[in-house]
């Protein structure tokens, strides 16, 4: 008769073992906590990142021309930068070679380059070799951030197309329509449904390159958030113009980022 073996009385179970490791987790983060809370002057903190009368001072312009030309830029560069997308999504599924390789191009070459330096062609290098093309500030940066974000849009969109079942476009054409219209009437609304949040995420990054616009000429009511964050802080020295700036982009970010995780939920694979 075969003997079963007992685990010895002195050990842990599993269960045991990882709470204790949790407990130890804690207290060591606890310990940092404290360590840092007694070595940090918290005079000096204060005055560097927390100088209420600074931060008063932004108000309410900070927010009335900040925060909202950071808005319309923004609207302006996605909007532009979408219909873009559309256009070289659709030219990269294209039958005609030219179109896909132009397509291609296009995408792999802005995916490629960092948004600062189409921020400097646009708004500087355009000017400078066209003596007679000058675009005003508002379309700069609806340029420069369109034809970034639309590099990046374009593969979603065409990821999106992608997606969608062979089955609806046959089911159009068989009804009639031509391949263009079954493509635009019923192939591209079902994609947008798919891709509405990686859509919403580039409206998020979108957001925060519209403060590569700091490079360009301006006037204090064409100011966005970066601008007008480090202006003021040239006129007062330390981090609370920057901390009230960072604020004010996460008012933008967060309902973003909220309205992203609503509409992976909505739209993503398990609300399909």
């Amino acid at each position: 008769m075969a003997v079963q073996s007992r685990p010895a009385t002195g050990g842990m179970s599993k269960r045991q073992r990882a709470r204790i490791g949790r407990g130890v987790q804690y207290a060591v983060l606890l310990a940092v906590v404290l360590v840092a809370a007694l070595l940090a002057d918290w005079g000096r903190i204060q005055d560097t990142f927390l100088n209420l009368e600074v931060a008063l001072s932004m108000f309410p312009t900070v927010l009335s021309t900040a925060l909202l030309n950071t808005v319309v830029y923004t609207a302006l560069g996605f909007a532009f930068g979408l219909g873009l997308a559309l256009v070289l999504a659709l030219m990269r599924l294209s039958s005609v070679a030219p179109y896909r390789w132009i397509s291609g191009a296009y995408i792999e070459f802005f995916r490629g380059l960092p948004a600062l330096l189409v921020f400097l062609a646009v708004g500087i290098g355009i000017p400078t070799a066209f003596n007679n093309v000058s675009f005003d500030r508002n379309v700069t940066i609806m340029l420069a951030l369109g034809i970034v974000g639309s590099a990046y849009m374009a593969e979603t969109i065409r990821a999106g197309i992608k997606a969608v079942p062979n089955g609806q476009l046959e089911a159009a054409r068989s009804l009639g329509m031509s391949h263009g219209r079954a493509t635009i009437t019923v192939v591209i609304p079902q994609a947008f449904r798919i891709i509405l949040p990686p859509l919403a995420n580039e409206l998020i990054l979108l957001t925060k390159d519209s403060s590569l616009a700091f490079v360009l000429p301006t006037t204090l009511a064409q100011q966005e958030l970066t601008q007008f964050g480090r202006a003021a802080m040239i006129r007062y020295p330390g981090m609370t113009s920057i901390l009230v700036v960072g604020l004010c982009y996460l008012v933008i970010t967060i309902p973003l980022s909220v309205l992203q995780q609503r509409l992976e939920r909505r739209f993503g694979p398990d609300g399909r």
